[in-house]
């Protein structure tokens, strides 16, 4: 479904999550909402606990999200708002910004909730095209470009768009990933000392 809103098709996506755990759900959810034209997400799933997770994980994203039972179904609706599209910052640093992330939790408080603003974050940014130079991983930061990872599409589309994303090859070979690298490259620590103290602004977590 498509209507035209200020000169630009904007499309209405249904994800039909009925049946699938949460992170699979999430991730169809997620891949829709990477539409730049999609401004509408309708989620169809049966599992109570998802619409909690969900919400969760939008509540400090620019999306309103509304909840309909239907015959032991629910209609998760999200409605993206249209100044999330092409979001940019003022910046003279805008693109020379270098992120450095060494964990999969955003925060000190409890892992679970933690993972989630981290997701919540790194989805937030691919929102913010041409803010960020390079993304270095470290420590069990390394976990979020491996397989598994829940932000693996947002990692790939950020790649895609221009950013370099750097994951040390020391911490994967700690946490024996070395083979589950699904999204950058492997640097050394020089080279991310490099790229860090080039960094006109950096930002580390």
């Amino acid at each position: 479904m498509s209507e035209k809103t200020k000169g630009v098709w904007a499309v209405k996506k249904t994800v039909d999550a009925r049946g699938l755990s949460f992170p699979e759900t999430w991730l169809l959810t997620s891949e829709a909402l990477l539409d730049r034209h999609c401004l509408e997400v309708l989620a169809i799933v049966d599992n109570s606990n998802a619409i909690q997770e969900i919400t969760n994980l939008i509540a400090d994203l620019p999306y309103k999200a509304t909840v309909e039972e239907k015959q032991g179904q629910y209609h998760i609706n999200i409605q993206k708002h249209e100044s999330v599209q092409g979001l940019r910052l003022a910046s003279a640093e805008y693109g020379q910004t270098v992120l450095v992330i060494s964990s999969t939790s955003l925060g000190k408080g409890e892992d679970h909730w933690g993972g989630q603003l981290m997701n919540s974050f790194i989805y937030s940014l691919m929102q913010l095209e041409g803010l960020l130079k390079t993304v270095v991983f470290i420590n069990s930061g390394v976990f979020l470009a491996t397989e598994g990872s829940d932000v693996l599409p947002y990692l790939q589309h950020m790649q895609e768009s221009g950013v370099e994303i750097i994951s040390s090859h020391t911490c994967l070979s700690y946490y024996q990933l070395l083979g589950k690298l699904r999204v950058g490259t492997m640097s050394n620590m020089f080279t991310i000392t490099e790229k860090i103290a080039e960094a006109k602004r950096l930002i580390a977590f």
